[in-house]
């Protein structure tokens, strides 16, 4: 092979224990011998990993590719100048007004740096991507153009918070809950104004923790959502108890309610919908996320449902050198086997270890998700795994289901609560398809039982004979799971 210049001699040891790595791209040098790309330019023969984004999936992988390859050029492009920091963690936050935002911050980015060694570069927006150069380019916050070349990419750029589309929306006040900035946003908002009245847009996971957070400052929440039914996506029977907890906490809540526009005036916000004016003195959109990939279309990509950036099982797009990962990537369902969008924090990390492990040559296959997902609405806890009913019907499987009553202790213990569960299966197969739980206590740990049934592919049978832990502080002799399963069998 002619290359303009000498490669030496490669042992035998080398390639095989480290498969080269990527580390030689003969074509390099003879490139960019007479290009000028800035302070950016590359400048040794080691395989290039570049990262778009400095969060969950993207500071992970750079993480461990680093504790892999020690001697990987690994770079993280964060338009931000948050890295690594617990989102899921800020409505909480925000109701403690002793804690500043930035306790939240899980590693500063200098250890990042002086520790590990990865060339992080915050405040770096990376605005396009060019797959046929292997070139990534964009502008910093000193306003400053710059362009970067890679030979493996991961796009990590998460999700954005949907604003109402609506005129006002851009009034200040009118805030979202996504990024640490945001939470920074919200806080300071509180601080510094005197905000006695909320309006939450949206019944979401956000908005009901956000509800929750802003009721324990003593502040007034009205949440408002266009569709009629509270929780769509929830058994009716646990909905209702939901709903009811949100309401005894004097949250007053508008379904079927649409917002037509935001009004501010003399500091003072308006959210004006079709039934009812809802005066307050900060508005929250709490509607959901969206993916960020627009600059992934730009550059050819495929997307997937939602417009996510589709992957594979390693987590690579239609470009075999670029990889996503985390919010702004698709993911397969594990029990439909089609392609979902559901942002999830551990998806992200666990995505951004594997397209590590991917680019340092020990390829890793991510089976997918189950949707898994837990939230505190007050004193409740609401947990769900898998398919409801309706999506059960849907993915083309013939649904049952069961909802059952229990106790989170034995009978006699004290402080035993009720607790609701739900389970699907599927007539045809006698397959386990979804759960959902409801209690005061006992629900977080209790649905990772069903999540495990859910990713092994259990029947409910075999679930039904799981050998769950008993003890009178923690359960019934009959786990909860295990009645609604037992229930359950008797319509399949």
């Amino acid at each position: 092979m002619k290359t303009g210049f000498s490669l030496g001699i490669l042992s035998c040891r080398d390639v095989l224990e480290h498969g080269l790595r990527f580390k030689i791209r003969v074509c390099m040098m003879v490139c960019n011998k007479n290009e000028n790309r800035g302070p950016f330019a590359r400048r040794s023969l080691l395989m290039r990993f570049v990262i778009i984004g400095g969060d969950a999936a993207g500071m992970s992988a750079a993480s461990r590719a680093r504790r892999s390859d020690p001697d990987m050029d690994i770079t993280v492009l964060e338009k931000t100048n948050d890295v690594s920091y617990s989102a899921c963690g800020m409505p909480y936050n925000i109701a403690d007004t002793e804690k500043p935002m930035d306790v939240l911050v899980v590693r500063q980015a200098q250890v990042f740096r002086e520790k590990q060694k990865i060339n992080l570069l915050t405040g770096h927006d990376v605005t396009a991507i060019d797959p046929a150069s292997r070139r990534v380019s964009g502008v910093n916050d000193s306003g400053q153009s710059f362009t970067m070349d890679y030979d493996k990419l991961l796009i990590a750029v998460g999700a954005a918070p949907i604003m109402p589309d609506v005129p006002g929306a851009d009034a200040p006040g009118v805030l979202a809950l996504k990024s640490l900035a945001d939470g920074r946003a919200i806080k300071q908002w509180l601080e510094t104004r005197d905000v006695r009245q909320a309006v939450i847009v949206g019944m979401g996971y956000i908005g009901l923790e956000m509800a929750e957070a802003l009721r324990s400052r003593d502040i007034g929440v009205t949440m408002i959502k266009p569709r009629p039914v509270f929780l769509p996506w929830m058994e009716p029977e646990l909905a209702q108890v939901v709903q009811q907890e949100v309401e005894t906490h004097d949250v007053t809540l508008h379904c079927g309610t649409v917002l037509d526009r935001i009004v501010s005036e003399d500091d003072r916000l308006a959210a004006v919908c079709d039934k009812v004016t809802v005066a307050g003195d900060m508005i929250l959109s709490a509607i959901g996320v969206t993916p960020n990939s627009r600059m992934a279309a730009e550059a050819g990509l495929v997307l997937g449902p939602h417009n996510a950036i589709a992957v594979d099982h390693q987590m690579r797009t239609s470009d075999e050198n670029i990889y996503a990962a985390g919010d702004c990537a698709d993911a397969v369902h594990m029990v439909t086997g089609q392609k979902v969008w559901v942002p999830l924090a551990l998806r992200a990390n666990r995505a951004g270890w594997a397209v590590a492990d991917h680019v340092c040559g020990r390829p890793v296959d991510l089976p997918g998700i189950t949707g898994t997902a837990v939230f505190r609405a007050f004193d409740l806890q609401v947990a769900r795994t898998g398919l409801n009913v309706k999506e059960a019907g849907q993915a083309g499987f013939d649904p049952a289901k069961v909802v059952i009553t229990s106790r989170s202790r034995a009978h006699a213990h004290a402080g035993s609560t009720p607790i609701k569960v739900q389970l699907v299966g599927d007539k045809a197969s006698g397959r386990l398809l979804g759960a959902q739980i409801v209690g005061k206590e006992g629900v977080a740990h209790r649905i990772n039982a069903a999540a495990a049934a859910l990713c092994a592919g259990m029947t409910v049978e075999r679930f039904a004979q799981c050998d769950l832990a008993y003890a009178p502080p923690f359960g019934p002799v009959w786990d909860p799971l295990l009645t609604a399963a037992n229930q359950l069998l008797k319509q399949l």
